[in-house]
C-alpha cells in the first residue's frame, strides 16, 4: 500500500475550508504533523470547540473566520494566500437539518462549492483541490456504489452534495483544467467516526453522549447499513488523492470513493450502536419514523482507490470503533495533553506494521494486539 508522503507535504501551502469542524480538525492536524504551511477558514468553533481546542492547532496554522458563502471574503483569502492544494471541506453535513431548512443546505453546500471554485480559478499557484463531499450523493442501489454510478439524492442534504459534485465536474472541464495545471477532485466518503466529534443527530455522538448522561439514545433505523470508517483511515485517502492529483492532473481528477476494503465493512447502525454501548456502556430506544426519506442501505466500492492511489484503510469497523472510543476516553480524562496528536502517533504506527500481519489481517484486531508504553503502541507480533 502506498503511503503519505512527508517530503510532498513539508512546507506545502494548504487551504483547509471548514478546518474547525470535525474531519477539518483532524486533517489540520495531520497536515501540521507532516509540515505544511496551514491556512483555514471557517465559522470559529462551536459545538467541536473541545476537539479544535484540544488539537493544539492555535500556534500552528493560520485560523480565518468566515462563511463559504461569502465570496468576496473567501476570493481575497485565496488571492493573498496563494494556496497550492485545497481542501474543501465546509459544509452543512446533516440529513435531519437539510431537512428543516433546505434552503440553507443547497445555500452552504451547493452555491458554497460554486464560490470557492470561482475564487480558486483565479489562483496562480494552485495545483490541486479536493472537494468532500458524501457518499449520500448517488441515487439509491442496492448494489455498492462506483463513481460512474448515477448522482442523485432523495433528502436536501445528498441532492446538494450531487449538486456540488456537478459543479466541481464542470469547473474541472471549464476553468481548472488539467492541461492548465491543476486538478479537481471529489472524494465520496462513508460514515465517518473518530473521537470528539460532538454533532447532533449523528450515530457515535450520541451514543458517547448516552454513555455519559444516562439518558438512552433514540434510533430511528436500527437495520440501516452504512460503511463505517475511522477519520485517520479517511484522511489518508484524502491525501493520497491530493499528491496524486498535484503531480498528474489529467489523471487523477474526478471521483473516487473511499469505503471499507469490502462489504464486511457496512455494518448496520443497531450492530455499531451493540458495540458502542458494550465497550461504553449507555442504552438504546428504537423510534422508527412515521415515514422516512433515508436510505436503507449504502455501500461503496472503492476499488478504483486500491487500484490507482494504493488505498486502502488500516481499520476495520470493529478496530475503528475501538480507536474512536479510545480517542473519546483520552479527550475526557486529559484535553489539554494533545490526546489527538498521540492518537495520530499510534495511527502511523501501524503503518510500520510488518506486510505479512496486515495481510493476515491483524489491523482487524488491532487494540487487541497493542500494549500501551508512554502513550505509544506497539504492535505484538503471535508467538
Amino acid at each position: 500500500m502506498i503511503e503519505v508522503d512527508r517530503t510532498f507535504w513539508l512546507h506545502r501551502r494548504v487551504l483547509v475550508t471548514g478546518h474547525t469542524g470535525f474531519k477539518g480538525t483532524w486533517l489540520c492536524a495531520c497536515l501540521a504533523e507532516l509540515g505544511a504551511e496551514l491556512v483555514g477558514y471557517a465559522h470559529p468553533p462551536s459545538i467541536q470547540s473541545l476537539l479544535h481546542r484540544s488539537a493544539g492547532l492555535v500556534q500552528r496554522m493560520i485560523s480565518v473566520n468566515g462563511d463559504i458563502r461569502d465570496s468576496e471574503r473567501l476570493g481575497q483569502l485565496i488571492a493573498i494566500r496563494e494556496p497550492e492544494i485545497i481542501f474543501h471541506l465546509a459544509g452543512q453535513p446533516l440529513v435531519l437539518r437539510s431537512l428543516k431548512d433546505p434552503v440553507e443546505t443547497f445555500d452552504i453546500n451547493t452555491m458554497g462549492t460554486l464560490n470557492l471554485l470561482r475564487a480558486a480559478s483565479r489562483s496562480r499557484h494552485l495545483r490541486a483541490v479536493v472537494v468532500v463531499t458524501s457518499d449520500k450523493c448517488y441515487e439509491p442501489a442496492t448494489l455498492p456504489h462506483r463513481e460512474d454510478d448515477r448522482l442523485g439524492g432523495i433528502d436536501p442534504y445528498s441532492a446538494s452534495k450531487a449538486a456540488a459534485e456537478i459543479i466541481a465536474s464542470c469547473f474541472s472541464r471549464c476553468f481548472l483544467t488539467p492541461e492548465d495545471g491543476t486538478g479537481i477532485a471529489t472524494a465520496r466518503a462513508g460514515n465517518v467516526i473518530g473521537g470528539g466529534d460532538f454533532s447532533t443527530n449523528r450515530l457515535m455522538p450520541d451514543l458517547v453522549r448516552a454513555a455519559r448522561t444516562g439518558q438512552p439514545v433514540r434510533i430511528r433505523h436500527p437495520e440501516a447499513t452504512r460503511p463505517w470508517q475511522h477519520v485517520l483511515d479517511v484522511l489518508r485517502g484524502y491525501m493520497l488523492l491530493a499528491e496524486a492529483l498535484a503531480r498528474d492532473p489529467a489523471r487523477f481528477a474526478g471521483a473516487w470513493n473511499f469505503g471499507p476494503s469490502s462489504p464486511a465493512g457496512c455494518w448496520s447502525v443497531g450492530r455499531v450502536a451493540r458495540a458502542v454501548t458494550a465497550r461504553f456502556g449507555g442504552s438504546v430506544e428504537i423510534h422508527p419514523p412515521a415515514q422516512s426519506v433515508e436510505t436503507a442501505t449504502l455501500m461503496l466500492d472503492s476499488s478504483k482507490a486500491a487500484r490507482e492511489l494504493g488505498y486502502e484503510p488500516w481499520l476495520d469497523t470493529a478496530a475503528a470503533i475501538d480507536f474512536t472510543l479510545d480517542g473519546y476516553r483520552r479527550l475526557f480524562e486529559a484535553p489539554e495533553r494533545n490526546w489527538l496528536r498521540e492518537q495520530i502517533a499510534d495511527y502511523d504506527d501501524l503503518t510500520a506494521m510488518p506486510a505479512h500481519l496486515k495481510e493476515a489481517g491483524l489491523a482487524a484486531r488491532v487494540l487487541d494486539g497493542m500494549r500501551r508504553d508512554g502513550g505509544r503502541v506497539h504492535v505484538r507480533e503471535p508467538s
